[in-house]
């Protein structure tokens, strides 16, 4: 069992990760907007967005590559651009399901969290006992 100051500690250098993974992650999408909003001067992209009353950018191109790879019958590009546009074919069955499982999770680690902070406030009355009685000595 570890001492309350271990603990602490690991939490400590857990949520200074937690932290910086964070901001890595906020620093690739702002990086990502940045490159995705550029604008390009593409002889093949730059005339058909434009006659489609768009900017010519990465992300229009991007976007035209996956429609022209769905067209195609690349049944990947198809799910990609329905899961970016937010359509699912999810059942309310399994969206229930879903939700049912994730309550579960939130339970069962809630659970944990009372079980760890009992066994933590023993620890801690056990120290105590034992330096009281040492101290009586």
């Amino acid at each position: 069992m570890r001492t309350t100051e271990e603990v602490r500690e690991i939490a400590s250098r857990g949520g200074k990760a937690s932290g910086e993974a964070r901001r890595r992650k906020a620093d690739l999408r702002k990086t990502m907007n940045l490159l995705l909003t550029a604008e390009i001067d593409s002889p093949e992209w730059t005339p058909v967005l434009q006659a489609l009353g768009l900017d010519s950018t990465l992300e229009s191109a991007v976007s035209m590559a996956m429609i022209k790879e769905a067209l195609a019958g690349n049944v990947k590009a198809y799910v990609a651009i329905r899961d970016t546009i937010g359509q699912t074919t999810k059942s309310d069955k399994e969206l229930d399901e879903q939700d049912e499982r994730i309550k579960s999770v939130k339970l069962d680690n809630e659970e944990k969290r009372q079980k760890a902070k009992e066994e933590e406030e023993s620890s801690l009355g056990d120290i105590i006992e034992k330096a009281f009685n040492a101290r009586n000595e």
